[in-house]
């Protein structure tokens, strides 16, 4: 899928969450809710993050993988468009971010 058009489906589909940044990094663009990395666009892949007790039993839906950033990333997934092609996959993988958010660690540096 092309980068843009799933930047703009994730952005639709999140408009309505207050404290929703965009950032580009780790190669793509990032959206952070409440500071803590909740999806993202990664060389047209959703990048989704989930609890990662969760990772294994994602792993077996159709157009998901392991992330993997100079090494497997624990916690993160990629989905390709066979994955997300209707909207109830989509919402899927969007609900399931957003269910780990509030456990999730805050991108945030902690001041000393």
């Amino acid at each position: 899928m092309d980068n843009e058009l799933l930047a703009n489906r994730i952005r639709e589909r999140l408009e309505d969450l207050p404290n929703l940044k965009e950032l580009r990094m780790m190669g793509g663009l990032t959206f952070m809710y409440n500071d803590k990395i909740l999806v993202g666009v990664y060389k047209g892949d959703m990048m989704v993050r989930i609890d990662p007790a969760k990772q294994d039993e994602v792993l077996e839906r159709n157009g998901c993988r392991q992330m993997e950033f100079n090494r497997p990333m624990k916690g993160y997934v990629l989905v390709d468009e066979t994955g997300m092609r209707t909207k109830g996959d989509f919402d899927y993988w969007i609900e399931l971010a957003l269910a780990y958010n509030p456990m999730a660690k805050s991108a945030k540096k902690k001041k000393k």
